[in-house]
């Protein structure tokens, strides 16, 4: 078609405009085959539940082949936590399923093709535009009965949807261009309970701390920058949503969660219930970063104990955690958080998603990508926060890094668990305390060629120490995890220049012209230059003149080779 390029992916084919006033990312094929795999697993064990006069009910089959309605979790009534596990017996439910930012309405089309119990899936953008063009690709893959295109803003129509037992919305998907902050409350309370809700968060640099600020502002976080910083990253993206859903009853469950490339990406579950809310505390922790050697400490927020009810009872927590300088460098603190400390996966249902794309691998085209990742993901502790780096431990001691499974495994002798992280190649996931971390890599500097250190710097202080524990770092076969002995794909290279985060949709001017990236940037050349305060520079003396080192002519060099008014 005459203006319009042709795309293919999965089983879907969209027509992209060669204007490029939509926007679409051909990068994100994994962020969509992913989506496509999680929400086909979650469909098949989803039972839906109704909203009726404030009460969600269950409705199933009795023997006799009558329906009966079960109470679920309720806001007003019940207090007990909703059952994950639908009936094994339970037929598949059609799927209710919101794009609520389609853009080119690709994600939505596969999600109709690929997806056997979608049946009722809306496909939404702001832009009349963008609409145009789903409606176009809904009709060029002949699927008008089970995909429509809807004109409206995002936040506006769920909700609208959460006010309506019947507008309720199965699984809802955001994957803005940038951060889904604005859409979260809402999204939140359209989403049938038990149902699944996929975010994605492109504006990494923010949640990974080189704009501490305006993370707060968007998730009620403050980050701290490490190498473990995407994955701290999906711990904000979470508790940011723990905390929009608690405001109205609400809880999350994790089953997926990502870092990828240029953005997280987390799929979790939500159910109401008064009391999981009042235990929400208890998955958030604030977490203290040493700046000297980066070992990690977590306080939280608050703690659970039995008591003589069903529900246990929620206390303050106690601390603080860590003394006002590190016990292992005598560094001080960076103060993060909070963050979700809870587990982010689910394992089980990550090995099933696992199992269903290595069983029909054709129907993905980053299949081999998505069996590795997802492996390396159920092999994280599920338990421990957060990771360390290997290089970035190594480099404190000023010494060579060891070869991970020699890291891993003398941490294994002495009965600490460990494990590799999916987002981090040297990355290194364990449960045992900061000062057996560094008691192994006390032990490796050793034993490497001795390098010079400052007498006050953190090695000096770490190496100084002296330790009894026997250090080994012969390799266990426990160490070498399957996701490495199969030699799955697991951190894969950029496989294109230019690989990652795409300009926004051209600006469409009134006229209709669309302008194009050398116009735009002609417009926008030089846009600053009028704010800065350029003060003259030859007004000063150059001082490598002076000391007689200046390779540059009188005219070439920005400074003055004469004497200046002082």
């Amino acid at each position: 078609m005459e203006g319009f390029s042709e795309i293919s992916e999965g089983k879907a084919k969209a027509l992209f405009p060669d204007a490029a006033d939509v926007f679409y990312n051909p990068v994100q094929e994994f962020n969509r085959d992913v989506s496509v795999a999680v929400i086909k697993a979650f469909g098949e064990d989803y039972q839906r539940c109704q909203y009726v006069f404030g009460r969600w009910k269950k409705t199933k089959k009795s023997p006799d082949g009558d329906a009966d309605d079960e109470e679920c979790e309720s806001v007003t009534k019940s207090e007990g936590a909703a059952s994950h596990e639908p009936a094994e017996d339970s037929p598949k439910q059609p799927l209710r399923i919101l794009e609520a930012l389609s853009a080119t309405g690709l994600r939505a089309v596969r999600y109709a093709k690929e997806i056997p119990n979608a049946s009722d899936i809306v496909a939404n953008d702001l832009s009349e535009g963008a609409v145009s063009l789903i409606q176009r690709n809904i009709e060029f893959n002949d699927c008008q009965d089970r995909v429509s295109a809807s004109c409206s803003d995002a936040s506006l129509l769920m909700a609208n949807s959460s006010k309506k037992s019947e507008s309720f919305f199965d699984v809802v998907d955001l994957d803005p261009y940038g951060s889904p902050a604005e859409f979260l409350p809402t999204a939140l309370q359209c989403v049938s309970e038990g149902g699944l809700l996929c975010v994605t968060c492109t504006d990494v640099a923010v949640l990974c701390g080189n704009h501490g600020d305006a993370c707060y502002g968007k998730y009620g976080s403050v980050p701290v920058k490490g190498a473990f910083c995407h994955e701290m990253a999906l711990r904000i993206l979470l508790s940011s949503l723990c905390s929009h859903a608690s405001r109205c009853q609400r809880y999350i469950v994790p089953l997926v969660s990502l870092s990828v490339d240029f953005y997280v990406r987390v799929f979790v579950r939500v159910f109401t219930s008064r009391s999981k809310v009042k235990e929400a505390p208890c998955h958030l922790a604030t977490m203290y970063s040493c700046t000297g050697c980066t070992a990690l400490h977590f306080q939280p927020l608050a703690r659970a104990l039995p008591s003589a009810g069903a529900n246990p009872k929620i206390l303050p927590g106690i601390g603080p955690c860590v003394p006002q300088h590190c016990e292992e460098c005598g560094s001080r603190f960076h103060i993060g958080g909070p963050i979700w400390t809870a587990p982010i996966y689910d394992k089980n249902f990550v090995e099933k998603v696992v199992a269903n794309v290595a069983a029909d691998p054709e129907s993905f085209g980053t299949a081999d990508r998505i069996i590795g990742m997802l492996t390396m993901a159920a092999e994280e502790l599920p338990d421990v926060p957060l990771h360390y780096c290997l290089a970035k431990l190594s480099n404190v001691l000023r010494c060579s890094q060891p070869k991970a499974l020699m890291a891993h495994s003398a941490l294994l002798r002495l009965g600490y668990r460990v494990s590799f992280v999916h987002n981090c190649a040297s990355g290194m996931k364990t449960d045992a305390p900061p000062s057996v971390v560094w008691d192994v890599f006390r032990a490796w500097a050793r034993s490497q060629p001795a390098k010079k250190v400052a007498p006050a710097s953190p090695a000096a202080k770490i190496l100084a120490k002296e330790t009894d524990t026997k250090i080994s770092f012969e390799v266990l076969p426990g160490a070498n995890p399957p996701s490495r002995q199969k030699n799955l794909l697991r951190y894969q290279q950029n496989p294109e220049p230019g690989w990652g985060p795409k300009c926004r949709a051209k600006k469409r001017h009134a006229d209709g012209i669309v302008e194009d990236e050398l116009a735009k940037r002609k417009r926008l050349q030089g846009k600053n230059s009028g704010k800065k305060n350029l003060v003259p520079m030859k007004q000063h003396t150059c001082k490598l003149f002076l000391a007689g080192k200046c390779d540059r002519t009188e005219e070439e060099c920005r400074y003055n080779h004469g004497t200046s008014e002082q």
